[in-house]
This record gives structure tokens, sequence and C-alpha cells, in this order.
């Protein structure tokens, strides 16, 4: 936000160096962007954060420094004359969306005259960069920049129907903005119409059609408040940016609608000419309140580590323009203006007294009282994540939830489900919310082949979005996702290693299911117990080429709740087992189709207590083997607590696994 220095005196007394007051300033949050000199006027470029729109406009910046420098501040009460019929005789508005436009106001100037602008209102637009166009239009632009609030002159006689309707845009509308481009306008995009066509687009931008020439006479003045989100959705979907649209996109201050139209009609008089027709055309919200906030005089000093004298904090409020309404011994109640919509709370004002009473005086070696809390159970279980994966070779990478479409897709079996869309993002390749984790893992990984890193196993821990059938807000579970140049076995050694970290008792299990991320045969549900854990598989070579990756790479995705449920961060002792293991290999032939997991379930509930773990080594198929047939090998480790066993009881135990895969899975002992 640029402001002139010439311009803010007529609000308050300015006696200080332009370097002191950019100074001051910039420690109350305006930091200093540049000064330049403008021919007689100084432009003084300040950063504007966005929790302070009231600071777009030069009598915010004069409310900032009438408040650090206690100086009186002088505003302008417009109180324009009015002559001639009532302006509801003059034209008419009809607002058919008041979500979207919550109050649009509109008065009426008959007889005025075109030309140029004094020297004094060129002088001042022409400091902040912006090109003088024709007195209407640059008192437009002057109360814009004045107070903030967008405004918009249209050539009444050139409206059909001398009216304006506020509704949404229909198909196929197009509107030629003053800028003499063609935009064409959907449905979900506000628009101001006239009777018969659009005639300007809601806080972004007028139409060419209607605007103010020449030999225009009568003014249509409109001042109204727009839904931050329509505007910045229509701005960016059309890549259409004004001051306007800017503003609009922040908190409007609603008070400043009525007064920002007054003040419009009042410079319209006085340097056009012309007849304001009595009243105002005001649709909408009118009433306008806010709730008071009660500041306790000792948390200041708990939160500051500083006491700032009661009188002063009273003063410092004051001088913001919060309204008190209340107060005892040890506390003050104030209401916030209209202009401060970032007020809220107790701590909003506590930091609103240190920043005009000067971080400068608060030591920094105070001590300021903290009391420690304990981590939760969500904080523990991740952090034990991060130290097994990280410990695991991997290296933790944080992503965008805004994704490109082709990074949208979820990782389920199942038709694809659209994803939701943020079309207002200031991001507008990135406007989909992600369903999952690993495609942005995918993206990440390619970046660091793209500079020479090719073994880059990253993991995230964040939220995706899963839209609901019936419209409301998405379901935002936590997953964790790893992508590591390793095949499916390596990459399940490694979930296995995470849930040996964890202290996860339930048994893992995976069952073949089909994914479009993964190759085909080579993608697992992976559950524990009756849970089901997540997903993982080998990215299928398609889908690679889709990514531009050159080297191979397996992917999980794990649900985080599953996760925490079962984790038991108490690590238990267990002694060592003192008695040898006996370790058995079998070979069994069994069909194509038959998953690991069902053949290990059978193995385990047929071999018996003394049985302490079973391993898959290889699968054999083809050779001599039937096309549905396939050798499956695997190691059983068998141990006693409390003996050592002998060969005839593991033999025994060998036995009774060979007859139950026989007896369940038609199964055959290779030799």
């Amino acid at each position: 936000m640029i402001v002139s220095w010439n311009w803010l005196t007529d609000y308050l007394r300015l006696d200080m160096p332009v370097e002191a007051l950019a100074e001051r300033l910039a420690l109350t949050g305006l930091n200093l962007e540049g000064i330049s000199d403008v021919g007689g006027d100084i432009a003084i470029d300040l950063e504007v954060t966005s929790n302070r729109p009231d600071c777009l406009g030069h009598i915010g910046v004069a409310r900032e420094i009438s408040a650090v420098f206690d100086r009186p501040l002088c505003l302008p009460d417009p109180r324009p004359a009015t002559a001639g019929p009532p302006v509801e005789t003059r034209t008419a508005v009809s607002v058919e969306d008041p979500k979207l436009c919550s109050r649009f106001t509109a008065r009426v100037v008959s007889g005025a005259k075109i030309g140029p602008s004094p020297w004094w209102l060129r002088k001042r637009l022409e400091t902040l960069g912006v090109r003088p166009i024709s007195n209407v239009v640059d008192i437009t632009n002057y109360v814009m920049f004045e107070c903030g609030q967008p405004l918009h002159a249209y050539d009444l006689d050139r409206l059909a129907g001398r009216r304006l309707v506020v509704r949404r845009a229909k198909p196929g509308e197009k509107l030629t903005a003053i800028n003499n481009k063609v935009y064409e306008l959907t449905p979900d995009m506000l628009a101001i119409a006239d009777a018969e066509r659009p005639v300007g687009l809601a806080g972004v931008m007028g139409g060419l059609d209607t605007e103010i020439g020449p030999g225009t006479t009568s003014l249509l003045i409109e001042a109204a408040r727009f839904d931050a989100i329509s505007v910045r959705r229509t701005s960016r979907a059309l890549g259409l940016f004004s001051p306007s649209s800017f503003r609009f996109e922040r908190p409007i201050d609603p008070e400043a609608t009525e007064w920002a139209s007054r003040r419009c009609a009042e410079l319209v008089l006085r340097l056009a000419g012309g007849t304001l027709h009595p009243g105002v055309i005001d649709v909408g919200d009118k009433d306008y309140d806010r709730p008071p906030v009660t500041l306790r005089l000792d948390q200041i000093r708990r939160i500051l580590g500083i006491a700032i004298d009661r009188a002063a904090v009273d003063r410092i409020l004051r001088a913001l323009g919060l309204e008190p309404v209340g107060e005892s011994p040890s506390s003050l109640t104030f209401r916030p203006p209209s202009w401060r919509s970032d007020l809220e709370r107790e701590i909003d004002l506590i930091e609103e007294v240190a920043r005009i009473h000067g971080y400068e005086h608060i030591p920094e070696d105070r001590a300021v009282p903290l009391t420690s809390t304990p981590r939760g159970q969500r904080e523990r279980v991740e952090g034990a994540i991060r130290e097994s994966l990280i410990g695991a070779g991997f290296d933790e990478a944080a992503t965008f939830s805004l994704v490109e479409e082709r990074l949208s897709g979820g990782l389920s079996p199942g038709p694809a489900v659209p994803p939701l869309r943020v079309d207002h993002s200031s991001r507008r390749r990135e406007s989909a919310l992600r369903q999952s984790l690993v495609p942005s893992l995918l993206a990440a990984r390619l970046h660091n082949e793209a500079h020479g890193q090719f073994d880059a196993d990253l993991f995230e821990i964040a939220n995706v979005y899963i839209p609901r059938s019936d419209g409301s807000l998405p379901h935002e579970p936590t997953r964790l996702a790893i992508v590591a140049g390793r095949d499916f076995r390596g990459l399940k050694g490694v979930v296995e290693g995470l849930l040996d970290g964890l202290h996860v008792a339930t048994p893992l299990s995976a069952r073949p299911v089909d994914i479009p991320m993964f190759a085909p045969g080579r993608a697992a549900e992976l559950r524990l117990g009756e849970d089901r854990l997540g997903y993982i598989g080998e990215v299928a070579p398609a889908r690679l080429d889709e990514f531009g990756l050159r080297g191979a790479c397996a992917a999980t995705e794990l649900e985080l709740d599953v996760l925490l449920r079962e984790a038991n961060l108490v690590a238990g002792y267990r002694p060592l087992p003192p008695f040898p293991a006996v370790v058995r290999d079998l070979s069994l032939e069994v069909a194509r189709i038959l998953p690991w997991g069902e053949l290990a379930e059978a193995v385990v509930g047929a071999a018996g207590p003394t049985l302490e773990a079973v391993h898959y080594l290889d699968t054999f198929q083809g050779g001599n083997l039937a096309d549905d047939r396939q050798s499956v090998h695997f190691s059983m480790v068998y141990r006693h607590p409390e003996r050592t066993l002998t060969g005839d009881e593991v033999e025994a135990a060998v036995r009774s696994v060979v007859a139950a895969c026989e007896s369940r899975f038609q199964a055959r002992l290779r030799g």
C-alpha cells in the first residue's frame, strides 16, 4: 500500500521526519518497502499484512500514526446537499443473492459534467502510481484509496431499465470489461447486471458499455459489500486482478460502505457539479455489532513480562478506536471498532497494547512464566514413527495439500472420486485437494531425480481430503505415506520394522488388491486384525512414465488413527530365549491364486504352540508346474520356552502343517 505524505496531513499533524515515521510504523507491524520523492510529495510504500485490511486506505494508516505518536485525528464527515426528486424515482436495485452481496448502496447524481480532475486530485493519484482518467472516475479511486472501500460509477442513461440487478451470471453470458477485454462468465460468478445484460463483475471490474464517458450526465454511484471468497474465485478464474478485488478479498469495514458513498457523492458535487437526489438505495444488512472483549490487566504482565499502567492501556485502546463499555478494578472491557475485524480475543488486545507501547520496552532477559505440558499420544507416536523411518534411511517430506488435478487421486480400489477444488486459491494450477499423499511424494522423488539424487526414499505425515457424498465438509484423515526405490517385499519389511518399533502386538496381514496406482499382482491391502491399516504396492510402469520417473519404486499409505490405537510406546522387558530354535523349510505346491496370507494363517493354526515365526522365502512358477499352480517356499521357526525341542516333536509339528495344507488347499509337498 503506497500512501502520500501530503494526503496524510489532511487527517493529522506530521511533524516528524519521514524516516522516523516509517521506522515507528515498521515496529508496529507496517513494514517499510520504500520511500520515494514524487515531485513535491513523498510516496511511502508499506507492507500491509492480510489481517490488517483497514490499512489499505489513508485513513487506516492515519489511525495508526495517531495512536503511535499520540496525535489528534481529524476525519471528514461528508454531508452532501440534495435536491430534486427522491433517488427511488431515478433508479432501482435488487439483490438476488444476498449471501454473495450482503449490502448494496446506490446514489444518483444528475447533471454532472465530466472533465479533467483538478491538479491536487491528479497529483495525489499519481503519487500512488494511478493514472488519472476523469473527475468522476478519479473520485471513485480517490475514495477507495482514502478509506479502503471500493466504489464504481455507472452512466445511468446507458443502463437498460435504469436499474441494477445483483445476480449470478447465466451460462454463456459475456462481459466486455473497462480494460477492453471480453470475459466469458460462469454461474458461480456474481455479476452486476441491468435489465438486459451484465454490466460489471461484482468486486472485480466494471463493464465498458456503462463506463463514465465525456457525454455522461447522470451517475449511479455504487458502494457495496461482496463475499470475499466469491470475489477471489472470480478474479483467479478470469486472471483479472484490480485494486478493488484486492480489497474485497479481505474483510471490508461494514460501516465504511455508506460513508464512502456519501464521501464520493460530496466530491462529485464539488468537482463535477450536478444534483444529488435525496436518499440512498440501501439493500441488505445494515446492522453490525461487535461483541465486547474483556482485558484482564494482570494478563499483560503474565504474557509480556512487564506491567503497563492501567491509564496507558486505556489510552492506547481508545486511540485505536476501541469503545470502552465497562471496567472493574482488575479489568477493562472494550468493543472493537468495525474496521478491526481481527480483534476478537483478550490476547488480541494485549498484542495491540504491546505494539503501540513499543516492543523495545520489553526486556529480552525478562522471565515469562511458562508451564511445560507433556506430549500427547499422537505427538509421541508421530515422533516414534519419524525416529524409526529416519533410522531406516528415509527423509521426511512436507508437500502442499493443494495439488494439480493429476496428483489429486486417491490410493484405494474402486472408481476414482472427483477431487474437491479450491478455485479461489492463489495457486492457479494447484487447486485440487489431494486424496492421497503418494502422488505428492512421487513428484518430490522426480524433483530429486532431476537433480541427480536417485535414491530419495521419502515419507510424510499429513492430512488428505476425502469428499462426502452429501456435499458437506470433507473427511480429513491423517495418513503416513512412504515411497522408496525398493520392491514390494522390501517396503513391506520397512512397514514391519515400523510396527516393531511401535511395539504393535496385533499381527500384520496382507491381502491382494487391485489399485490403479500399482502394478497388477504387486499390490496388497494391509490389515492389523480387523482394522484396515492401508495399502502397499509397486508403482505401475505406466504411472512411473506419467510422473517421468526413471527408477522403479514402491509406495504405501497407512492410516495414522490405526497406528495410534495399536501403538504401545512403553517398551516391556522380555528375556532372551535360553533354548535354541529349530528351523524347518517347506515348499508346498498350491493354486496360483492362493494368497500367501491365507497360507500363512493355516500354517500358524496347525503348527502348534511351539511355532515362533513363519517367514516367506520365495515363489516358483512355471517349469514342470501346471499353469494354475505355484510352489511357495517358506520357513518355520520352532522354540520351546522351557527346554530344547526334540527332532521328533518338530517333525510331528511339520507333518501337522503339511496335512492341514493338503486338506484345506489341496497342497502337495515338493521335495
